[in-house]
């Protein structure tokens, strides 16, 4: 055998090697739910455990399993105990952390619902999560061993599923980007109202690059979570509902700031349904959202701008993009100047390198200014300040409703995450 052919075969033995540690060699067709409480204040925070709850099934990813999808606010690293080899890692960020920025949280300690799902593991493993603050120092690490015959782990199974139905299908669980859009505020009687509002919800994300062209590598599942009351909760008009998630307006009394702190709820309604990335529709026509990513995104769907509201946070939820408009002069206190942030359509300068320095003309002025739509530079003004954080472009979906599509950066950001889940 020549040296090429020696050299080619020692490559084929590698990488049949490494393709070797796949899913099946760690982990069963379930899925592990990890229940966590965030708490404490803007000095000190916590991690501790609420609970584990197992389910049939395993919808997320199968490759990369050690890899992580982004850098996000926080990760969760799963080893496998004898090994000590890293089996899982993945990333999120927490509306607990956007709270540490709070002047609220200078007085006061709260705690704040977390959940993620996992692969379920064979043999026993230590999982490890880890919060990061905004100069990406670790803030607070939390270790616990899962054992996977715990019978204190709490098997969903045997629960009612609650009504759902595809609006897209193009494939197994296994083989797709699994979304799942679930109804907030709609009765029982409201339901097909609501399976209209999803399917909108369906065809905004799908109208927009890079989502269209990728249409092929996900399934869209609609589930028919029922509210007792119709709408939901504002606060600051004294307007209280039950509802199926508890959603309110007015979170860090932000007028517009949709969100829900009963993160559990969410995931016992939608256990038994094959999801990793969540949409909530609010039934109301109040303007407002929020989206967290690898949490949920959560959208009023009777407002006048909900297509392009729900593909805004769907960009913050799914791919972890920032937002990209300003409204102070002040410097925010999630983006020290001094740090790149992991988000990967804004930038402080620190390493734009990084970032898509790549994609700038040589000849384009940096700061860049004008008003070119098209035209990829740093334009001052992202991350909610006016100074020393720049975007792409002059205009975006995570800067505005009124532009028509993602950036070519947001694209790119969004397809790497598509080919990370798919390929």
């Amino acid at each position: 055998m020549n040296k090429k052919l020696f050299s080619m075969a020692i490559g084929c033995i590698l990488s049949s090697f490494a393709y070797g540690q796949s899913f099946d060699d760690f982990f069963t067709d379930k899925t592990i739910r990890a229940d966590y409480l965030f708490t404490g204040d803007k000095n000190k925070q916590d991690i501790v455990l609420d609970g584990l709850v197992s389910t049939s099934g395993w919808a997320g990813r199968r490759h990369h399993l050690s890899d992580l999808p982004l850098e996000g606010n926080g990760q969760i690293t799963m080893t496998d105990k004898e090994s000590g080899k890293i089996i899982y890692r993945t990333s999120f960020s927490s509306l607990f952390q956007e709270w540490i920025g709070e002047t609220e949280a200078k007085e006061l300690k709260k705690g704040f619902e977390n959940s993620f799902l996992m692969p379920f593991p064979k043999h026993n493993a230590i999982v490890t999560v880890s919060l990061y603050n905004a100069n990406r120092e670790i803030s607070a690490s939390f270790e616990h061993e899962i054992k996977p015959d715990d019978i204190l782990i709490r098997n969903n199974d045997s629960k009612d599923t609650v009504p759902y139905r595809y609006l897209l299908k193009n494939s197994s669980a296994m083989d797709c980007i699994d979304v799942v859009i679930m109804a907030e505020g709609y009765t029982k009687k409201e339901m097909g109202t609501f399976y209209k509002d999803a399917q909108k919800a369906c065809d905004a994300i799908f109208s927009h690059k890079p989502f269209s062209e990728n249409k092929r590598h996900f399934n869209i599942i609609a589930a028919g979570t029922e509210s007792r009351d119709s709408g939901v909760s504002i606060p600051r008009e004294n307007n209280w509902k039950e509802t199926a998630v508890s959603s309110h307006f007015d979170t860090f009394y932000s007028d517009r700031y949709l969100t829900t702190s009963n993160v559990k709820d969410i995931h016992d309604l939608l256990s038994g349904i094959p999801y990793e990335h969540i949409i909530i529709l609010a039934n109301t026509d109040t303007y407002g959202g929020g989206g967290i990513y690898n949490a949920f995104t959560l959208t009023t769907a009777h407002h006048s701008m909900f297509e392009p509201v729900v593909v805004h946070e769907f960009g913050h939820s799914f791919a972890g993009l920032a937002d990209e408009y300003a409204y102070t002069d002040e410097p925010s206190p999630l983006y020290p100047y001094s740090i790149e942030p992991w988000e990967q359509n804004i930038t402080t300068m620190a390493n734009f390198k990084s970032k898509w320095k790549d994609m700038v003309n040589p000849n384009t002025d940096i700061p860049t200014k004008g008003t070119d739509k098209t035209k990829i530079g740093a334009y001052e003004g992202a991350g909610y300040t006016k100074k020393g954080i720049f975007r792409p472009t002059y205009d975006c979906r995570m800067r505005s409703n009124e532009a028509p599509a993602f950036c070519p950066v947001c694209q790119r950001a969004i397809q790497r995450l598509i080919d990370f889940y798919t390929k």
